[in-house]
Formats: structure tokens, sequence, C-alpha cells
């Protein structure tokens, strides 16, 4: 039998070890790559050490500066699964040719295969999310009573789109499972410190307590922690932001799925299972499915279906470069209060919920033509749970529209108006998310109408913009507007 070399995103048991044992390998080549946020390292190193001391003998943990050289140290061929990256499947074919790998099985860590997804896409002209999420939950006979879904609907989403509650500083969910850090933790920070002191490792954010499960037994008291005693609350305000609240009910176990402790079919499961104990209600679990079996697994199959080259579409012509202060997270030059707060959040955890991601961070992006390619790259970077998979769709195709529709209807855009309605920021703002002109306009609103101003030509033709598109030209200050935009330049509002 031959060994099986593990990623440190494959650190789950369905990753199978098998008799030979496995090869974990950590590669400093690989950390200093790119600059991470500091949290995404530690969190990396720690679930590899972890996995390392938990298999004991039947590990190989070997560092290295880079795979190969771990591979030569080795001297014996591995077998793989898929890896998760265009870069690392291309060396893992490469070292298929040379003899160093044996050979590359599909990967335990989706519910469905790439053939299999190949089979279902066929000669769709769109692969609309909705749709692949049905034939999700039908395979998977998930929330279904035969061939029809529980509760006669596929979808509560107009259920879960509630605003905070008025008055609240915080949602009032039970708090979610927190690790305890341990000596492998203490190693990888001291290893870090010393890496940025002495050998050059450039990271960005601060350090900070371990706020992210990063074994197996982590990862499941946190999910049971979430399906018994947060999950009821999700639902209903899972597009809601409170400045005072940044986990609200959410279940805080991307970065475990991410890093494949938990298998996703197992989390969609123990979700089910609480909406047949009567633990949860049927809004909140579908809402929580359809993340994790839908929208997370279609994300996955699009990265491979689209190519390595739909992270530099850019259909909305947007060229701007990410000024200092966003890329660097300077959160306190900021006054706008939910800018501010959600790029100290990513600063401070390297982790917002995906409405933050979304229509604060994203809406931004959009708003000011940052380049999408840029973009992904620091979601990939400063999110703890960014991966090369993970946010090209979520940032080309969802947030900034720059593949022209291949995945979303129209651009996730808004004024002053959606982010008031669904948090509690404006109040405590400088600027008044009602007004477009002035020094207390609200940079998001004008934002919003100088967007659609800019790209009104490449937006023609979409019948879910045509309102907005035509409301702009019932504004007697668009002009105004737009050339204070301008002025605005990359300075931070």
């Amino acid at each position: 039998m031959t060994r099986r070399w593990l990623f440190a995103d494959q650190l789950g048991p369905h990753f199978d070890v098998g008799r030979s044992g496995v090869l974990l390998v950590e590669s400093r080549s690989a950390l200093g790559r790119r600059r991470y946020h500091r949290q995404k390292l530690h969190l990396i190193l720690s679930a590899l050490r972890h996995r390392a001391a938990d298999l004991g003998d039947s590990a190989v943990y070997l560092r290295a500066d880079t795979y190969g050289e771990a591979l030569a140290e080795l001297g014996e061929p591995v077998r793989v699964y898929e890896p998760t990256s265009f870069a690392a499947d291309a060396f893992v074919r490469r070292r298929l040719e040379s003899g160093e790998v044996e050979s590359v099985d599909p990967t335990p860590g989706y519910s469905l295969r790439k053939d299999e997804f190949a089979t279902w896409a066929g000669d769709r002209r769109r692969l609309r999310m909705d749709d692949f999420y049905r034939f999700q939950r039908l395979r998977l006979d998930l929330l279904m009573e035969g061939a029809d879904p529980v509760g006669g609907r596929w979808s509560y989403d107009d259920e879960n789109r509630e605003p905070p509650p008025k008055g609240r500083a915080t949602l009032g969910a039970p708090a979610p499972y927190r690790p305890r850090e341990d000596d492998i933790d203490a190693e990888v920070r001291d290893d870090l410190d010393r890496w940025e002191r002495d050998e050059g490792l450039e990271t960005v954010g601060a350090d900070g307590p371990r706020l992210f499960a990063v074994t197996r037994r982590e990862a499941l008291a946190a999910l049971e922690r979430f399906v018994t005693e947060r999950l009821a609350g999700f639902g209903p305000h899972e597009d809601a932001m409170l400045k005072g609240d940044w986990e609200m009910a959410h279940s805080l176990l991307s970065v475990p799925l991410n890093l494949g402790l938990l298998s996703p079919v197992e989390v969609a499961e123990r979700a089910v299972q609480a909406h047949a104990d009567g633990d949860a209600p049927l809004a909140s679990v579908e809402g929580f499915v359809r993340q994790v079996v839908g929208w997370r697994e279609y994300v996955w199959h699009v990265y491979w279906h689209f190519g390595r080259t739909y992270r530099r579409r850019n259909t909305m012509a947007a060229r701007t470069s990410l000024p200092p202060w966003f890329d660097d997270l300077e959160a306190d030059s900021v006054d706008a209060a939910c800018l501010g707060d959600v790029l100290g959040g990513v600063r401070d955890r390297g982790w917002v919920h995906h409405i933050p991601r979304l229509m604060v961070l994203g809406n931004w992006a959009a708003q000011r033509g940052y380049d999408p390619d840029e973009l992904t790259e620091w979601f990939q970077t400063r999110f703890v749970d960014g991966y090369d998979w993970v946010m090209p769709a979520n940032v080309v195709g969802m947030s900034q529209h720059a593949d022209g529709g291949a995945m979303a209807t129209k651009p996730y855009v808004s004024g002053g108006a959606y982010i008031d309605r669904m948090s509690d920021y404006c109040g405590g703002c400088r600027y008044d998310p009602k007004k477009r002109v002035g020094e207390d306009a609200c940079p998001f609103t004008a934002g919003y109408w100088a967007y659609l101003d800019r790209n009104a030509d490449r937006l023609e033709g979409n019948n879910r913009m045509a309102r907005p598109l035509q409301g702009r030209h019932r504004l007697k200050d668009l002009h105004e507007v737009v050339e204070q935009e301008k002025a605005r330049g990359d300075d931070p509002p």
C-alpha cells in the first residue's frame, strides 16, 4: 500500500488515511507566497500540527521550503486526493507524470464528483444555483418527502430576511463554541512571531485568540453547539447586521468545513435531524442546508467548470487598484460606520458573515470599480475561510457581476437605505443614508447612483436593473453626485 498525502484542507476522517499512513507537509514557501491574514496562517498550521499529533506514528510530518522538496525527502510515491486549486492540481499532475504521485483520486470533501456535476450542467446556458440546490436536495434526500420538499416549498428565503430586532445591541443568541488554545497553538504563535521577525514573513491583520475549530473533536463540538442552541435563531436574521454582535446566530463552521474536518453531508444531515427532533424551525434549517450543500458545493463546482481564467473576467471594466487603507485593513481611518466596523472585523478576526462581505465590502468595491481579480485575491488572503476555489464565484460572479451574468441575474449593489434597514450602523454614523450630496451624504447612497450612471451602457438590457437605471434620470443632482464621487477618489470615506 502507498502512503496518502493529505493537504491542509483534507484533515477529516472521511479523507481515508489507510493502513499505510499519511504524509502531511508544512511548506514555508506556500505560507509566504501571499500576504495572508495572520490568523489564517495560525489556523492552517494549528490544524496540520494537531492532525499530525492525532495520527501519531501513522503520519509523516515534513517541514520543507516547497512541496517538491518534501516529496524528494520522503523518497517514495504517494497517493493524493484531488486538490482544491488549479495551481495545486497542476503540481500534482506533473508529479503524477514523474512517478512521485501514484494516483489522484476523487475528493471525498464534497458530495458530488466533478464528472457528476458536468453531467448535470450538460448544455445548460446558465448554471443557476437554485436548480443545482434542488438537484442536491433530491439526490441526497435532504428535507424531502419522496419527490416533494418538506413543507411544500423548496426555499424559505423570504422568511429569512428580517432586519435586526429594534433597540437591541445583540441578537441574544446563545454563545457559539469557543476552542481552547493549547501547546500546539503556542508553538504556532511563536513560530509565526519568529518568521515575521527574522525571516521576512509578511502578514496582515491582527493576531488574536483562536476562534475557530481546527480539530475533528472541536469541529464536532462546534457543530453540535450550533445545531442544538443556535440554529433555531439563525434563519430569520441571517441577512441582518449588528455592530455589537459579529457572530449573531451564524454557525462559524466555514473554517472547519474548508479544512476538511467536517463533511458537508454530515453537517446538513445533523441540521435536518434537528428539525425532525423539533429543535429548529424549518425555515432556519432549510436556509442552512441551502448554504452547505447548495451554495457551498455550487461554488466549488463552478470554480472548475468556468476554468482558471474566470477570476480575470471583468465585464464591468473595473480597473481601480485597491487603495492602501482597504488593502491593509486600516479600519480606524474610515468614518463610515458600516465600512469601518466590517473592515475592523476582517482586521481583528479575519471573518465577517456573508452579508457584510456582500453588501458592505463587495458593494463598496463594486461602486468604486475595484479590479475584480485584485479583490478576489484580497478576499482569499484576508479571510480565514478564503481559498482559491471559494472566492472567484463569490467575488467575480456574485459580488462584482464581473462575469457578465454567468452566475447572478443582477449586480448586488445598493444605497445606504438597505444598510440602514438591515443593520444598526446608520444611527450613529456621521453620514446620512438619505442624502447623496454634501458633507454628510452617505458614500454608499451616492456611490450607488454613480455606479449606475457609470455602468448604464453595460447594464442596458438587464430587466432587473431597468427600473433603477430609469430612476437615475429623475435625479436633478445626478451630475453633482457623479462629480462628488469622482472627487472622493481613493480616500477612505
